[in-house]
């Protein structure tokens, strides 16, 4: 049977590093700084990259090449590079490709520190940000210059749950000679594959649904052979490479994404037609909700609605807090994806630094939580959100 026509758990399962001579059935960790040479010709013509074979760790191990060739199978990708956090990732991705005098076009509704970095560390190097509302798309073309080399989203967005038409990026960045670049966090390589709509690279931070226990840090970009070069020679020199270790667990993780990220969506979404019909909810997120203004742009593009819900509870931001003091079961937390299911007010806590007209510049209004839903029994879950919502 040819590899390409495996599923994609057959990949995920199936794709690993060749046996030692142990006969090993999973594959080992190689915890190792750096790998020896048989002599001075190897060593030389290794440096040269005449041979492809490891070095150093900071450069490639065994661990790291294994969870990156099964990203790239998912995704559908040339190659990548593993980075030792999500926020790594996007940093090297960009530092890598930009210049000064270069301009990025991003929606405006993305990550935290993704906006950080767009308007206060990349003005230093003369690199502009121009922001796009992910609701008009339609307004996209007009922030392109001359100089823009970048067209950048997240879908679905954090943590507004907006969805956006990646045919539609895809067609435009084609059209002005862009590249593409998608934070596939949300959805995971399982639920969508933004390469298939025209993405030139796929950003992901593995720390979320991919390794899917809280465990440990990662992230990944994976996309065209001669994009991931340059990152891969820019991260070879800057140092952020994900530990061995780390590659080892998210590896293992990828076994079972499928299995995990179908119930986690089962989950979600029979809690955001709890949240729907609340008397002290005012508006749910969640991309397969028939509410949801994006409905259609999802059920398109992804498989399934994702385990991130966002609501908007009834009392602004007091009544946010308050929701927080009386959550029991699920976790407050800043992180996502995990089988924990996990509660978070924005506006007090993740983009409480943003002036309340920024936050709803990107869809965080002060009433705004986002839930993470689990791998909990369901009603579990709804009873604890219905206890602190009452």
């Amino acid at each position: 049977m040819n590899e390409q026509e495996f599923g994609f758990e057959t990949q995920a399962i199936r794709t690993q590093l060749e046996r030692t001579q142990y006969l090993e059935h999973s594959v080992p960790l190689y915890l190792s700084s750096s790998f020896v040479f048989e002599d001075a010709e190897d060593m030389r013509a290794s440096f040269t990259e005449e041979k492809e074979r490891n070095i150093y760790s900071r450069f490639s191990n065994p661990n790291t090449t294994e969870f990156v060739d099964k990203i790239c199978k998912m995704e559908g990708a040339e190659a990548g590079y593993a980075f030792a956090t999500g926020m790594a990732a996007v940093y090297s991705t960009f530092a890598a490709l930009l210049n000064a005098g270069d301009h990025i076009v991003s929606a405006s509704s993305v990550f935290g520190s993704t906006h950080a970095l767009f308007m206060t560390y990349f003005p230093k190097w003369n690199i502009e940000t121009s922001y796009f509302d992910i609701n008009k798309p339609e307004t996209i073309e007009g922030f392109i210059k001359p100089n823009t080399k970048i067209l950048y989203a997240e879908s679905p967005t954090n943590p507004g749950v907006d969805v956006i038409d990646m045919q539609l990026l895809g067609d435009i960045a084609k059209k002005h000679n862009l590249i593409l670049i998608i934070d596939n966090c949300f959805a995971t390589p399982y639920i969508q594959q933004p390469i298939k709509f025209g993405a030139h690279l796929v950003v992901h931070s593995a720390t979320k649904l991919i390794d899917g226990q809280g465990r440990v840090l990662g992230g990944v970009t994976v996309g065209s052979e001669d994009l991931i070069r340059q990152i891969y020679l820019f991260s070879r020199n800057t140092g952020p490479a994900l530990s061995p270790f780390n590659a080892w667990v998210l590896s293992k993780s990828l076994e079972t994404l499928a299995i995990r990220v179908e119930k986690h969506c089962e989950n979600a979404l029979k809690v955001a037609e709890f949240l729907e019909a609340h008397p002290n909810v005012n508006s749910v997120k969640y991309p397969f909700l028939k509410s949801h203004p994006q409905y259609e742009v999802a059920k398109k593009q992804m498989l399934l609605g994702g385990n991130i819900i966002a609501f908007e509870i009834k009392g602004g931001i007091e009544a946010g807090r308050k929701f927080l003091d009386k959550i029991k079961l699920c976790s407050l937390s800043a992180n996502i994806g995990d089988t924990r299911s996990i509660v978070t007010h924005p506006a007090s806590t993740t983009h409480s630094k943003l002036s309340e007209e920024d936050q709803l510049a990107v869809g965080i209004t002060q009433g705004l939580v986002r839930v993470s839903v689990g791998l909990e029994t369901v009603k579990d879950v709804i009873a604890d959100l219905e206890q602190a919502l009452s």
